[in-house]
């Protein structure tokens, strides 16, 4: 027979002390003095630190695979674009032009619909210094806004939460899949990841023979990453906590007794999707997010994938089909929130690990290459070209690659002090120009 794990609110956990005892049949006496002490710690708190209800919010979008992005913002009337893709170049007379340089692939007309009205930016060549071509190392880049030259452990999310948001709860920072992004780890572990609302409860059918490693099992396969390797690249994640003695799992448990699947899931009730969105996995996760939003979810920051950017071979129908997916997404999720009345609240930056080589492969498809554009939708966007679109000149490029001309952690400092309120600093480890995100 099931029993449902009732995982209590942090505020519910710490005041009474009713998820300690709740789970008194599996839990073995040294979390149980961890409870305790918690409640004891947090009964001299009369003050919870706000979560961000009405505050504003940033969704971040990975592009994951590494996406090509002169076709997808394409300087169609460029002669070195032309001369270098004789059989990828999108046809003229396709492109939805933004100027009389540049345009979007027909596939991202949605796109173009929200920066006529002013909803969207174009950060041109973003990228870093000494750019690497592997997937992993590269993303671990973006997600740690490191140096291409230095490891970083937390990510700057991550970094983020431990600076901005202690005390906040778990839910301050949302992942819609199986793995948690290398972007939320910190030195405080704060952040859950979920397919669903409903994935996202426990029973005690789950669990065999033996008090200890019930608890273990159970305790551990909250938020736990599962590796989901495929034919293309669907999301990479690096580490985000480390296994082995009992104290290991203590911290994720002090952590996840702070969220309630209940109360997840009746958030994710609360409001329904006011627009139609595309059949896809990328549209359920903006779905999702847009209940939670409309909700009331205390969340700062969700974090959504779209995977099979890695087009080495016959790109141009895969990508069409990415790009549309992209692009009618998030047009559907804009349209939400402006029916909920919060797409004013709300902030969408993607990125993708890096672009492709200037020049097409013999496949049909493109390698692995360096910069590329971002996009930043939002109702109070600088909307717009932002940063200078890099030369395609043979002269002016790296290895075959574009030359990056926005940092994109100049990207990142935008969003935490614009967007965020908070010194960007202190979170990068050091200074970068904000990029001027803000009308």
């Amino acid at each position: 027979m099931k029993r449902d794990l009732f995982l209590k609110s942090r505020r519910e956990f710490l005041r009474t002390g009713f998820l300690g005892a709740s789970l008194s049949w599996t839990v073995p006496s040294f979390l149980a003095q961890t409870f305790d002490a918690l409640h004891r710690e947090a009964a001299d708190r009369a003050v919870q630190t706000s979560t961000g209800r009405d505050s504003t919010i940033l969704v971040v979008l990975q592009m994951a695979g590494g996406n090509d992005g002169l076709n997808t913002v394409a300087p169609y009337s460029n002669d070195h674009y032309q001369r270098a893709r004789p059989n990828l170049r999108l046809p003229l007379d396709s492109v939805v032009k933004i100027n009389d340089e540049l345009g979007f692939h027909a596939a991202l007309a949605p796109f173009k619909d929200l920066f006529d009205a002013g909803h969207l930016s174009v950060v041109q060549g973003a990228g870093y210094p000494n750019p690497n071509r592997s997937h992993f190392r590269s993303t671990e880049i973006w997600q740690t806004a490191s140096d291409s030259n230095r490891n970083e452990k937390y990510g700057w999310l991550g970094r983020y939460f431990d600076h901005a948001c202690k005390g906040a709860d778990p839910t301050v920072g949302v992942s819609i899949g199986k793995q948690t992004p290398q972007a939320f780890a910190g030195p405080q572990p704060i952040g859950i990841s979920l397919i669903s609302p409903e994935s996202y409860r426990f029973s005690a059918d789950e669990m065999e023979n033996g008090e200890m490693s019930a608890s273990d099992r159970l305790f551990r396969k909250l938020n736990q990453p599962e590796n989901d390797s495929g034919a293309s690249i669907g999301a990479i994640s690096g580490p985000t906590s480390a296994h082995g003695s009992p104290l290991d799992y203590l911290q994720r448990i002090a952590l996840e007794a702070q969220v309630s699947s209940d109360r997840i899931l009746a958030v994710s009730r609360k409001a329904q999707n006011q627009a139609s969105y595309p059949a896809s996995q990328l549209a359920n996760s903006l779905k999702l997010v847009a209940r939670l939003i409309g909700g009331g979810l205390p969340t700062r920051v969700y974090y959504v994938s779209q995977g099979g950017y890695d087009t080495h071979a016959n790109q141009r129908g895969a990508h069409e089909r990415l790009l549309k997916d992209l692009a009618e997404s998030v047009h559907s999720f804009s349209k939400d929130l402006q029916a909920q009345g919060n797409f004013d609240r709300v902030l969408v930056m993607t990125f993708s690990e890096f672009g492709r080589r200037v020049s097409e492969n013999a496949n049909g498809g493109t390698d692995h290459g360096a910069a590329a554009p971002l996009f930043l939708i939002g109702a109070k966007l600088k909307a717009g070209l932002l940063g200078a679109y890099p030369s395609l000149a043979p002269q002016d490029l790296f290895n075959g690659d574009l030359k990056f001309r926005v940092d994109f952690r100049s990207v990142y400092a935008g969003v935490l002090e614009d967007w965020l309120r908070t010194n960007s600093t202190e979170i990068l480890g050091k200074r970068f120009d904000p990029l001027t995100l803000l009308s």
